[in-house]
């Protein structure tokens, strides 16, 4: 099975008949439900097995693979991108980093079946800050005793089995907190009450419920790991699902990409096509260069999953915080170019409105973009000073986004401090190297994000431990954001020695640069031309209804 596969089960978006097309996408958000019909496919397809490692009877054997069919979900409706199948993954990947055999045949089995596992972490109390859960487990023999409750989690209600967090010690510090796999059935329902559905304005039709205990037994077997070993599985666990995560964010942004083009050709404004006024081809322009920052970036880091497992600490959270802005900021450009057409619940572009409101808590849901920052912060001052511009460049396999990869290891995570930066090192090789191939512009960008490079390696190696908590003063989580976008660049930069087409190579660093400050690298005339040059692409693509980013990715199916 394959995404192209998925695709052609879910068949054209654009058909009003179409059971799971836009019209009956938009009907199910009306309700507040799921796409029932979209679920039924998801069924037929397996995608839960997606989420299972092939050593299970998955289909689980690429990061990148997975990602791809998650982005064809998420481009058609991403509520059932996580309320069938986003949330499922985050909850079992903590099972296959640090269950034992029993409890991953378990899991499979569930999943398999076409059964839900969902992941019950937050409390509205703590938020990301799981280190302060109250939810509590006390051993009770030889199992334990379950009190407290959870709340804003996907599917509780609906899931056949879940993976919860709990504190199991009484100590402060990383150790005091476990993770359970416990199986509804398993357990007394006198014991645990389901607390009333959580309304929401985005991805309305996700069931976002909560649970409470009551001194509710669980057996022993349930336990993930060690006692205490709560916090870092999930550290673990996180890098991959925010890795996947950032490469899903590609599939609602291309869909409101091609509803911005062919309102944009439908728009009649001023005598002609709204697609003939400059500003409009370029607000095109520019949000098609970031679905290929996205694309591109996030491929880069989902490789190093494979290739790089060691980084993936700075990495996944390097790569949700800015996928996750770059999404929120094509969104606004492309609102502008349907103007009121972007608000309207009705008609052929209100799918666009749907998605805007999706997106929102998609952006800060499994980690917010402020707790992204806290988690590389630590991470930056001992990379400025030991690894950027002496460490040696990342293996060229990394940036080869068509190339093999080695088996996915998930033992070689590691909840600890990368000692190395090998992304990074790349833009210095770049930097101090034979110019990449291709014109001017792109030698021009290069020497752009040495100096930026230069200047937050010096302002990171200065931060002191008060800069590195969630109390860190507004510079330092600025060097970090500048961090995100130098990785990004490094990973265009390097991605185009493989053969990146040139306009959206040049067009993905115009907008990195952008967010860098400073003077534009292009000049008005190239700038225009690499817009004109984006524009043609994205409508050609979008009326040939070919795909408009980087993916689906040339991997084995």
């Amino acid at each position: 099975m394959s995404a192209a596969e998925l695709d052609a089960l879910f068949g054209d978006a654009w058909d009003e008949a179409n059971p799971v097309g836009h019209a009956a996408v938009l009907a199910a958000d009306e309700r507040q439900e799921m796409l029932a019909d979209g679920e039924r496919i998801l069924d037929e397809y397996c995608l839960n097995a997606e989420f299972v490692p092939v050593a299970y009877g998955g289909r689980w054997d690429r990061a990148d693979r997975l990602a791809e069919v998650l982005r064809t979900v998420w481009r058609r409706d991403p509520c059932l991108g996580l309320g069938y199948g986003f949330s499922s993954l985050i909850a079992s990947v903590n099972i296959w980093t640090a269950g034992d055999e029993d409890q991953r045949r378990r899991a499979a089995g569930l999943l398999l079946a076409n059964r839900r596992i969902a992941a019950a972490f937050h409390e509205l109390a703590h938020g990301n800050d799981f280190a302060h859960a109250e939810c509590a487990a006390r051993p009770d023999g030889g199992g334990w005793r379950l009190s407290g409750r959870k709340e804003i989690v996907t599917n509780l209600r609906r899931a056949e089995a879940m993976v919860l967090f709990a504190r199991t010690g009484t100590a402060a510090g990383s150790r005091g907190h476990s993770q359970f796999l416990l199986v509804r059935d398993d357990l007394p329902a006198a014991r645990l009450r389901d607390l009333p559905r959580f309304p929401s304005s985005g991805m309305r039709g996700v069931q976002l419920g909560g649970v409470e205990f009551d001194g509710c037994p669980v057996p022993g077997d349930a336990l993930i790991g060690a006692p205490g070993q709560g916090i870092e599985v999930a550290l673990r666990s996180y890098q991959v699902t925010r890795a996947v995560g950032a490469a899903m964010f590609a599939g609602p942004l291309e869909t409101a990409l091609r509803l911005a083009i062919r309102c944009s050709l439908d728009r009649r404004l001023y005598g002609g096509a709204a697609a003939d006024l400059p500003y409009v081809r370029a607000a095109i322009a520019r949000a098609y260069a970031d679905l290929l920052t996205i694309d591109t970036f996030s491929a880069v880091v989902l490789r190093a999953l494979h290739l790089a497992p060691e980084s993936m600490a700075v990495y996944a959270p390097a790569a949700k915080y800015l996928t996750a802005r770059i999404l929120l900021d094509a969104f606004a450009d492309l609102r502008a170019v349907l103007g009121a057409r972007s608000y309207l619940r009705q008609g052929p572009y209100a799918m666009f409105q749907k998605l805007a409101r999706d997106v929102a808590p998609a952006t800060f849901a499994h980690i917010s973009l402020t707790a992204a920052l806290v988690a590389l912060l630590p991470q930056l001052p001992r990379l400025a000073r030991k690894s950027w511009l002496t460490d040696p460049a990342a293996s060229p396999a990394l940036f080869d986004l068509g190339g093999d990869l080695p088996a996915l290891s998930l033992h070689r995570l590691s909840a600890g401090m990368p000692r190395h930066d090998g992304i990074i090192g790349a833009l210095a090789e770049i930097a101090g190297g034979t110019p990449p191939r291709g014109s001017d512009p792109v030698r021009r960008f290069t020497v752009r994000c040495e100096e930026e490079l230069r200047r937050v390696r010096d302002g990171c190696a200065a931060l002191g431990p008060a800069d590195l908590t969630i109390d860190a003063p507004p510079t330092a989580f600025a060097l970090a954001d500048r961090y995100t976008t130098l990785l990004a660049a490094a990973s265009a930069l390097a991605v185009g020695r493989h053969g990146g087409e040139e306009a959206g190579v040049l067009g993905t660093l115009d907008r990195l640069t952008e967010r860098m400050g400073g003077p534009a690298v292009l000049t008005p005339a190239e700038r225009e031309e690499t817009e004109r040059r984006l524009f043609d692409q994205a409508v050609a693509r979008c009326l040939e209804d070919a795909p408009l980013g980087l993916f689906p990715l040339r991997t084995p199916n």
